[in-house]
């Protein structure tokens, strides 16, 4: 990901108003912008590179009227694909540049390490589609029952319920389990 200098960005706004309502908005909101990516990512440092991605697209562009309905929701789903993105681009890395590490390997493991099962679940859910993984990270990482992922997505309870056991059976399936 590539780093961005905020004052460069800030220069290129010419409404200091703009950049002040941005830094309320996300003092405000960043907290769970921040846990949502580091939900997904599993790595602090690539859950503030998400947070700044957000906000400095918002800084740019400003703020879409999806935002100004629902912040919540909107910095959610943002923080969510951002970090899908970011998984996506970093499991094809990987699989270019670590070739010599599969001849490194033992033939058999036994166990795998948390570490290992932990990086297998975030690709996992990287694969799965963006509603899916909304509503599996909403559940198991935010702790929010079905009534209120219903209402932040603009869902039945029973939507939320069955996307919710089809989203573990395909995780299930994913992970070879």
């Amino acid at each position: 990901m590539s780093r961005v200098n905020v004052s460069d960005v800030m220069n290129q706004s010419a409404d200091p108003q703009r950049f002040q309502e941005l830094e309320a908005f996300f003092l405000e909101h960043y907290r769970l912008t921040y846990r949502t990516a580091y939900a997904v990512t599993g790595n602090g440092a690539d859950a503030e590179d998400v947070v700044q991605t957000i906000f400095v697209r918002l800084l740019r562009r400003g703020f879409p009227s999806d935002l100004k309905r629902n912040p919540g929701a909107y910095l959610y789903r943002a923080a969510v694909n951002s970090s899908l993105n970011l998984i996506r681009g970093e499991k094809r890395r990987t699989c270019t540049t670590d070739l010599a590490g599969l001849e490194a390997r033992p033939a058999a493991v036994d166990s795998e390490s948390a570490e290992d099962i932990h990086r297998r679940l975030y690709e996992a859910v990287a694969q799965l589609a963006p509603d899916a993984a909304h509503i599996l990270i909403l559940r198991y990482a935010h702790n929010f029952s079905d009534a209120e992922i219903a209402k932040l997505l603009g869902l039945s309870r029973t939507t939320v319920a069955v996307r919710l056991f089809r989203s573990r059976a395909r995780l299930r399936k994913l992970m070879g389990d």
